[in-house]
């Protein structure tokens, strides 16, 4: 019984695995899924059948490629855990990105990763671009350390600890001792920084947005290219950003 049940969810993590990757990384073939995952040929090939049956996965015929189907697209719609943060949110985000002329985005916590709930696009033409539902390492993100450092030490430490941290641009820090020294001065300070810590060329500033309860519930932040952020300038957007975090707070009784 034991290893029926042990089987049975082990097959259940290899489902999320599966529709973890394809939320990430777009459509993929069948070899994407048994290299990144490491599962064998014919458990991922039952296993994709399965979902493709139940449209959680679609499988394009010309490219070989599965994406996601409308069975997740209707799973999250009924997902409404930040339903009135959003809507109160999104206006103000676009006044921001107005004034600022800078992306603005709003995240939220999931393990080690934020996920992006809303999103107001600069005006200029270059500019960051990313999207709703991204999903990023939180210890090289701007709104990655702000939420990280929303949690007790010791369950950041224990979070950041769980698996290797990647190391995506020379500035990354990936070293827990020294991130849980980032986070420590990210609490004292009140804001975090991405200074290229993702990708080269951009820079972004974050500060949190509290709920009821004052616990952190989200991270707001403007992300630009480095190029027209100076130490200045990152004070400058820092400070509307503050504002507007504020109204937001306000708005949702935080």
């Amino acid at each position: 019984m034991a290893d029926a049940q042990t089987s049975a969810v082990k097959s259940a993590d290899r489902v999320l695995a599966i529709l973890d990757l394809v939320a990430d990384r777009g459509p993929v073939r069948f070899t994407d899924v048994t290299a990144e995952l490491g599962l064998p040929r014919s458990s991922a090939h039952g296993l994709l059948a399965t979902l493709a049956a139940r449209g959680y996965l679609e499988l394009d015929e010309e490219t070989r490629r599965y994406g996601l189907g409308l069975s997740a697209w209707r799973l999250s719609q009924a997902y409404s855990g930040h339903g009135d943060l959003e809507r109160h949110a999104r206006p103000l985000m676009e006044e921001l990105a107005a004034e600022s002329g800078e992306t603005v985005q709003l995240a939220r916590l999931e393990g080690i990763h934020n996920v992006y709930v809303a999103i107001a696009h600069s005006p200029r033409p270059m500019k960051l671009v990313s999207h709703v539902g991204s999903r990023l390492h939180a210890h090289a993100t701007g709104v990655g350390k702000m939420l990280l450092a929303g949690l007790s030490p010791a369950e950041a430490r224990r979070r950041l600890s769980a698996e290797e941290l990647p190391r995506l641009t020379d500035r990354t820090v990936t070293d827990v001792d020294a991130l849980m020294d980032v986070l420590e001065k990210v609490r004292e300070d009140g804001y975090a920084e991405d200074r290229e810590e993702y990708v080269e060329g951009c820079r972004c500033v974050a500060v949190p947005v509290h709920g009821p309860g004052g616990t952190a519930v989200a991270a707001m932040s403007v992300s630009m290219p480095a190029f027209r952020c100076d130490d200045e300038q990152a004070r400058a957007h820092l400070k509307l950003l503050r504002a507007t975090a504020g109204r937001l707070q306000r708005l949702t009784g935080g």
